[in-house]
Formats: C-alpha cells, structure tokens, sequence
C-alpha cells in the first residue's frame, strides 16, 4: 500500500479483534504522516472479542514489507495477507495447533506464533506465498503466560517473555528452522511483557503486575545462549508499561503506559545500557488508560500507538528521538489490537 508516486507513504496496520469475525484495518499513511482511507478486510478468523489482547505483536509485516501476518485468538489460527500497490489480499489462515495465538514473528520466511492458552511455539516456513507447519508445536511452561515472541537480530535465537514464571527465555533455532533447548533466565523486574532489540541489546518492559507508578524497562545482552543482564529495572513512574520499540538508528526505545496515557522514551547504549530521558515524551490522553501497542514506520520518521479506550490511533513525528504530535484518527473499536507499519 504505496503511493507509486511517493515512496516515503506506507500504511498502518489493526486488527479489530471482533469474536464473530475478525478483520484488518488498513490505514493509509501519506508522507506527512497523515494517515486516511481506511480498508477493511476479514482475516478469515475470530478474534477473542475482549478489549486489550494480552500480547506485543498480533500484527507483524514480514521482513520484505511483502505480507503481514495476524493472529487470531478466538479461532486459533494465523492469517497470510499479500501486500500490494493496491492493498491486502487474504493468501491463507492456517491453524496454529494451539489456543489463542496472540503474538507472531518472522525472519527470512521463518515464522513463530506464540499460543498462550496451554502455552505453546508452532513454527511455519512462509514459502511461495503458502504456510508450511514445522512439525508439532512446541510445549511452554504450563504456567508461562507468555506475552511476546521474537528473533534475535542474527536469527540464531527465539526470545519470549513469560509473565507468570518472571523469565526470558531464549530458544536457540537451528539451520532448518527448528528449536533447540532452551536457557531461561530470570527477568530482572517482575510481569517482563513487549521487547525489542538494538543491536544485541534487548529492551524488554516490566509491567510489575499493574502497580501503579512501578513501571519499569531493563536490558540485557545476549551472550551464547543467555541473557545477561546490563540494566535493571528503570523506572520511569509510570503504570503499565507493557509496549517497545526501538528507532532505526538503535538509539532510542519508546514504551508505551497503557494505564496513563504516555509514551516513555529511553536511551540505550553502544554497550545496551538503558537510561529514561522522558518519562512523558508524548502523550495519548493523559492519565486515561488504552494506550497499548505501537510501532515506527518504515522509515523511522513516525510512531504510532493504539488506543483502545478512545478507539483512536495516535501519532507522532520523531526527531532525533523527540516526539512532535501529528493527529488521531478515530475508526477502531474497543477490542482493537497489534500494530504494524509501513
């Protein structure tokens, strides 16, 4: 979805989350960073119908910007779109071999969906516009309440977060795509949710079960088969930090408060050293819950964030890691949820 005329346009990607039927929304982004033109497409599955999906990444562009890939919770399968000049087409939904797949990443035509009903990792091999399984789902901790999973940049690793056992778990992925044994390391703040990396550091938010003014992020290295980590715990005095995203140049991570409205900016070190410059870098509507999942354009020049309460997405401009306020635009429902952009 681009302006043949414009390369720096793209899109903003939703999903409506709806139990009956869910759908993508698709919004049009201009290079001012406008967004408008809203499509809608059904993703051939049942989201679980509850406001705020519990997870970071339900919504993820492929790598080439080619398809985006959705999960649905409420019919435990994984929806394929292509994306063109023209929009989204609907290739496949596939089943995912697990309860409420709620988190999706992929790397070089390799996919992994996190399922977080009988937690579970099922791989796919995204070949020829298809979904081919990669055996049988892999088996979690039964009492993990995973919320993301992702690669490591060089993808010779599979990280995800678990809530309910308070750990990082890193699965190492072999040349077939399959997963090793994995190495579980304790997060160093309680409730570890969204993540991202900068380099070979990783940014993961704690949202230090719901208490209010505890939220925090830490960082860590990833060395061997671990990770190690660089900062503990910093606060920023917030609540419910559970959303990350780091800009192109690496320097910068944005969380995202869902229980006050604020996005957070931090540094990060050459040496993944993490450090708050802006406990309210921007802000949704103050002191209101919905803020929830984000994500920068391709680009790097815009951050736009869900929120859910209001039924809006919001927008920013980034400079230099500075948060210019560009708009929001209404058209969402209440169980909205994921984002990606373009």
């Amino acid at each position: 979805m681009q302006n043949e005329n414009d390369s720096s346009s793209g899109a903003v990607f939703v999903q409506t989350n709806e139990a009956e039927a869910n759908r993508v929304l698709a919004f049009r982004r201009a290079a001012d960073g406008q967004l408008s033109g809203v499509d809608s497409q059904l993703t051939g599955g049942r989201g679980d119908g509850v406001p705020h999906l519990t997870s970071q990444g339900s919504v993820v562009l492929t790598g080439d910007g080619r398809h985006l890939l959705i999960t649905n919770a409420g019919s435990d399968d994984l929806s394929l779109f292509a994306v063109d000049d023209e929009g989204l087409s609907l290739v496949a939904t596939v089943a995912t071999g697990g309860a409420a797949p709620k988190s999706v990443a992929e790397r070089d035509g390799l996919v992994y969906v996190l399922n977080a009903d009988v937690p579970s990792l099922a791989g796919f091999r995204l070949e020829g516009g298809s979904l081919q399984p990669l055996g049988e789902p892999r088996a979690l901790d039964a009492g993990a309440d995973p919320a993301q999973v992702g690669f490591t940049p060089d993808g010779s690793g599979l990280v995800v977060t678990e809530r309910g056992t308070n750990s990082i778990v890193l699965y190492p992925v072999n040349a077939e795509g399959r997963l090793g044994e994995p190495t579980v390391s304790p997060s160093s703040g309680p409730t570890p949710y969204g993540f991202a990396f900068a380099g070979n550091a990783l940014v993961v938010t704690e949202a230090f079960g719901a208490e209010a003014g505890k939220a925090a992020a830490s960082s860590y290295v990833i060395q061997g088969k671990s990770a190690t980590p660089v900062s503990r715990s910093i606060g920023n005095g917030r609540s419910e930090i559970c959303w990350a995203v780091v800009t192109k140049d690496g320097r910068y991570v944005f969380t995202t408060n869902f229980a006050d409205g604020a996005v957070s900016r931090y540094s990060i070190a050459d040496d993944g050293t993490l450090s708050l410059e802006d406990a309210v870098a921007a802000k949704a509507v103050e002191g209101q819950p919905g803020l929830r999942d984000e994500d920068l354009s391709k680009d790097g020049r815009f951050l736009y964030a869900i929120d859910a309460d209001s039924g809006r997405i919001f927008g920013w401009s980034v400079d230099h890691g500075r948060l210019s306020a560009l708009g929001s635009w209404a058209g969402v429902p209440a169980t909205v949820a994921g984002l990606a952009a373009s």
